[in-house]
């Protein structure tokens, strides 16, 4: 009889607890985007998979270290070496800063205010996680530490999310305060909406834009960023939030050492490792183990869900903030600003940007605001990666 359940001890499971069966659908949903709508497959065909993985019978690729010597299962492998101590986010950030150019920024620094703007939104589902509690949810029992993994989804930026919120987790195991295991219903929430900005975004910018705003045609750039500048960019960007925001230099610090890698010229073979080879190879690891953070028994629950709702509205208010004050701007600049490029503002990069050019493309064709809309994503990445650095600090001194 022993025998028989062994051989049968995978079907035997899924009886007891269907609710792995329900996380196949989950996958299978996220696969269909990936691979059928070509939302963002690079994010989603590997973070589906990985969900996947972890809801088969008995958990193996997500199986702890057996007493006797038995091996861990190497997706929880990967989430204890990659994601809980910030590795793959961080390798992620390089590949990004290499593959990143930083002119539409220099060339107009007042994007940095729209990036800026964008990041409300982060406090926003702040606020409303905090609050949740008191329309009557008690029972989701989110603290601030929580709430803070929570809000920064609203910058819609994935490895910035796991960095929060794994810091978040440290800590709480650090000063001994309770907190919801959140890192991985996180790092889905957040590298879903990045997938689905082309979804979300433009019903947002309809409702909130006259289509006589979102005819405005702005000039190409004039100023042309020299070389010069574009290496002493990212030096300067690491000194002065490295010095404002110590908490920030991580992902900043590393953000920069790839875009100089870029721009300097003399080590294209380490340019291009990080662009290719090297972020290839880590977003295959980092989608498999955010997607493996995911079984049922995690996922199917009201604090799971409850995130991924708060983190739709930061997501949202995000843009929404980034959009109202492009439109301010737009009232006090001699020169026409197309208020669509603040909802460029979520770091994103490059779905919000391209968003907002096929936008542009249908409401007037020939109208190019792709480059005038980098700023403000690039500048969104650039605000996200500090603010996260603003909440550590500021969570750390209130616990």
């Amino acid at each position: 009889m022993d025998d028989v359940k062994l051989i049968f001890e995978g079907l035997l499971s899924i009886f007891q607890d269907p609710r792995g069966v329900v996380m196949w659908f989950v996958a299978g949903f996220l696969l269909y985007f990936g691979i059928a709508k070509k939302k963002e497959p690079l994010l989603l065909v590997p973070i589906s998979f990985g969900i996947l993985l972890a809801n088969l019978p008995l958990g193996e690729v997500i199986k702890p270290a057996g007493k006797e010597g038995d091996p861990m299962g190497f997706l929880l492998f990967f989430q204890e070496k990659g994601l809980h101590t910030d590795l793959l986010p961080l390798l992620v950030f390089l590949g990004l800063g290499a593959l990143t150019d930083f002119s539409p920024v220099i060339s107009n620094p007042k994007t940095l205010l729209l990036g800026a703007a964008a990041q409300a939104g982060v406090f926003f589902a702040l606020i409303g996680t905090l609050l949740i509690g008191t329309l009557g949810f008690s029972s989701l029992n989110f603290g601030l530490l929580e709430a803070t993994s929570v809000g920064i989804i609203g910058g819609a930026d994935g490895p910035t999310t796991i960095f929060i919120a794994s810091n978040m987790k440290s800590l709480s195991q650090q000063y001994g305060v309770e907190m919801i295991d959140i890192v991985g219903a996180t790092a889905v929430a957040a590298y879903s909406y990045m997938a689905l900005v082309p979804l979300i975004q433009p019903p947002i910018i309809k409702l909130l834009t006259t289509k006589k705003e979102r005819q405005i045609e702005m000039p190409a750039p004039k100023n042309v960023v020299t070389k010069r500048a574009k290496i002493l960019f990212p030096i300067i960007c690491t000194i002065v939030i490295g010095v404002l925001v110590p908490k920030a230099a991580p992902l900043v610090g590393i953000l920069m050492f790839g875009n100089l890698m870029r721009e300097c010229g003399v080590v294209e073979r380490l340019s291009n490792t990080a662009q290719n080879e090297l972020m290839n190879i880590v977003v295959i690891i980092l989608g498999l183990a955010v997607g493996s953070t995911m079984p049922g028994e995690v996922f199917l629950r009201p604090a799971t869900l409850a995130i991924f709702f708060l983190g739709l509205f930061a997501f949202i208010t995000a843009t929404i903030s980034g959009l109202l004050l492009a439109k301010l701007m737009n009232l006090l600049s001699k020169e026409k600003i197309n208020p669509m490029i603040g909802a460029a503002g979520v770091s994103a990069v490059p779905m919000a940007a391209r968003v907002v050019q096929e936008i542009a493309q249908k409401e007037k064709p020939g109208n190019m605001l792709l480059m005038h809309a980098m700023g403000p994503n690039i500048a969104g990445v650039i605000g996200t990666a500090t603010v996260a650095g603003v909440l550590i600090t500021l969570v750390e001194s209130l616990i």
